[in-house]
């Protein structure tokens, strides 16, 4: 079976964090990650721009078979949600330009997916991607959630709509039989 290279995107409109990883049959391997970080005093265009380009970018460089994105939920402000949710437009847009089929995951699967359970700390969730991609160190938070949305998707989900996991169904962004 041959290797499949897999971007992981945790989107945000002020820092959206990317994560690279190659699956070899049950094996994973770290490629590279980081973020793309935008200009808080620019337009929202002009930032939105920089979100599309950076992730362009990093397909061009990485070159990735497939990608999964985590999926916005409404927060308290609805303004921040809105913002949110261009930024993330603005990365999967750009996936699909560059060729990707894209995947959606909620927090709590990729949570469930890389920790065991849907409610785990950030910091949680980063220890698990270092002990699972065998780092030397720990990456940001936003690098280290856009790799756990990458591993979450080598783990064998297909995004929303498409679980990998007969027999359960998502109900509140959750797994349940």
């Amino acid at each position: 079976m041959s290797s499949v290279r897999i971007l992981g995107i945790d989107p945000g409109l002020r820092v959206t964090g990317f994560g690279v990883i190659e699956k070899d049959g049950n094996q994973l391997r770290y490629v590279a990650s980081g973020c793309i970080k935008s200009n808080d005093k620019a337009s929202l265009p002009t930032r939105l721009g920089t979100l599309f380009a950076g992730i362009s970018e990093v397909i061009e460089t990485y070159r990735p078979d497939q990608s999964a994105v985590e999926i916005v939920f409404v927060n308290v402000n609805p303004q921040s949600t809105l913002l949110l949710g261009q930024a993330r437009g603005a990365a999967v847009t750009a996936l699909v330009h560059g060729g990707l089929s894209v995947a959606e995951y909620t927090a709590l699967q990729v949570k469930q997916a890389v920790v065991g359970h849907g409610k785990a700390a950030k910091q949680q969730v980063q220890d698990m991607v270092v002990r699972l991609l065998s780092l030397a160190g720990s990456p940001s938070s936003d690098a280290a959630d856009a790799l756990a949305c990458a591993i979450c998707h080598a783990h064998g989900g297909q995004g929303l709509g498409a679980l990998a996991t007969a027999g359960y169904r998502v109900r509140g962004g959750r797994l349940i039989r």
